[in-house]
């Protein structure tokens, strides 16, 4: 399935590299990549400091970056690897563009709406779901965030 040297854990690392981009902006450090036949087509970090936006997170921005480089609203044959588990915005938004994989790192015991608290993606009234794989490098992707917590509770 994936080229040489190439699996999940590649990608979520890239995804990391993203989330390491919004910790250097002082944003909330979650970071996305999308994978269309193992190469990557979008890249994104949270922005919502940055553009004053309660919509820009990782996922939305890399959706739309994605459907730009696809040309189409239509993500068939992608995979979303993201650093957090979705919101619930979030996971709407990966059913509404037909995304058929998630991957994500760390859960989201507060707000996460693919397995922690609700699963958006695979509600079994919806025409599309989404496969969703877990936990991958859960203690990495996890970590950022506890750095970032931390450091905004020092501030404080």
């Amino acid at each position: 399935m994936f080229p040489k040297n190439k699996d999940h854990s590649y990608y979520m690392r890239e995804a990391i590299r993203e989330a390491r981009k919004a910790l250097a902006e002082d944003e909330v450090p979650i970071g996305c990549i999308i994978v269309h036949k193992n190469e990557i087509i979008a890249r994104a970090h949270n922005q919502r400091e940055a553009l004053k936006d309660p919509t820009a997170h990782a996922e939305m921005i890399a959706i739309t970056q994605a459907s730009s480089a696809l040309e189409s609203w239509r993500l068939i044959d992608t995979t979303l690897y993201v650093t957090l588990e979705p919101c619930p915005m979030c996971a709407g938004a990966l059913v509404l563009s037909r995304i058929p994989k998630l991957v994500y790192g760390a859960e989201d015991i507060k707000g996460g709406a693919c397995t922690s608290h609700l699963n958006i993606p695979q509600y079994p009234k919806w025409n599309h779901k989404v496969e969703i794989i877990d936990k991958v490098l859960e203690m990495e992707c996890g970590s950022l965030l506890s750095e970032f917590f931390q450091k905004l509770r020092e501030k404080k």
